[in-house]
């Protein structure tokens, strides 16, 4: 069976309204990959998605799951996490939350502590009304803690580091 006759997976009404909001059409394969960016218990890369959706869409591209999550970011319906080397993982949720980011493995995981609306000023008191004083308003943060994680630091499977 030719797999562009397949029907649409199932996708919700959301998807379709944060697609088209943002002057995006609903395709079968960014239903594909953003409902396998929603299954994925970790933050894929681009790579793992693409494995990921080429079995249930065997004909989509690289390239295409490059397009659909361009979308899907535009549409504010995934997160680009981009490393300081330019990698990038994606995450689907779209509550507030922090990330940790393994240096060595590049795996990005959720932070299981609550979002706190005002840690900016919990950290610095001053720094609002200084970033007001520029003219600058703040609408938001990201906190991604950086580190490694034991098992990807060479000689520590005793769960000593040095």
């Amino acid at each position: 069976m030719d797999p562009s006759s397949q029907p649409e997976p199932e996708v919700g009404a959301d998807l379709r309204s944060a697609l088209e909001a943002a002057g995006w059409r609903l395709t079968r394969q960014r239903a594909a990959v953003y409902d396998q960016l929603r299954q994925a218990h970790y933050h894929p890369s681009a790579e793992d998605l693409y494995r990921r959706v080429k079995v249930v869409v065997p004909s989509i591209s690289l390239a295409t799951v490059y397009k659909a999550l361009d979308a899907l970011v535009a549409s504010g319906l995934a997160t680009r996490l981009v490393a300081a080397n330019g990698s990038a993982r994606y995450d689907a949720r779209s509550d507030h939350h922090y990330h940790l980011r393994c240096l060595r493995s590049g795996v990005v995981e959720d932070v299981p502590t609550p979002f706190d609306p005002d840690l900016i000023a919990k950290i610095d008191p001053d720094l609002g009304p200084k970033l007001a004083d520029k003219g600058f308003h703040v609408t938001g943060y990201r906190l991604e803690l950086i580190g490694f994680f034991e098992e990807s630091i060479p000689g520590s499977e005793t769960g000593e580091t040095s």
